[in-house]
């Protein structure tokens, strides 16, 4: 674990759907990096996952990763629903189209180039970290408006 790289991610989104942002900060070995973007019109779902794709695209080799989300969505998806999405060619059990199929497709493709472990957090419950990205999600809205 002490060679892991952390993760923290979150989205932020004003109004749902409207502008939004998304930030994943980096811990390795003592050193920190904040990676972030933004859209001016999506949803906290999407930017949610955007969090966890920036967050892992900015890993430059392989690595084993703990990454922390405040996102069910992003972390049942990832760990349990994608499963069957992808046997069921992108449908959901109503069988209609998954929403943000683009996006899980991108979060599936960047966890395969590591050995990720995901984990939940409490979202605005006093996490330092959590608190730290939700803050850094939410200044980079101000990119997009």
């Amino acid at each position: 674990m002490q060679d892991d790289v952390v993760i923290y991610t979150d989205g932020a989104c004003q109004g749902n759907p409207g502008p939004g942002g998304w930030a994943a900060l980096l811990m390795y070995k003592g050193r920190e990096r904040i990676v972030q973007g933004c859209d001016s019109l999506t949803t906290n779902n999407r930017m949610e996952l955007m969090a966890a794709v920036g967050g892992l695209n900015a890993l430059k080799q392989k690595r084993n990763v703990q990454l922390w989300t405040d996102s069910q969505y992003v972390k049942k998806g990832i760990t349990e629903w994608i499963y069957n999405w992808q046997k069921n060619g992108w449908k959901n059990a109503q069988k209609k189209e998954v929403k943000n199929a683009d996006l899980w497709k991108q979060l599936w493709d960047a966890s395969q180039k590591h050995h990720v472990k995901w984990h939940w957090v409490k979202g605005h419950a006093g996490n330092v970290y959590n608190e730290r990205v939700d803050a850094a999600a939410r200044d980079a809205i101000e990119g997009c408006k």
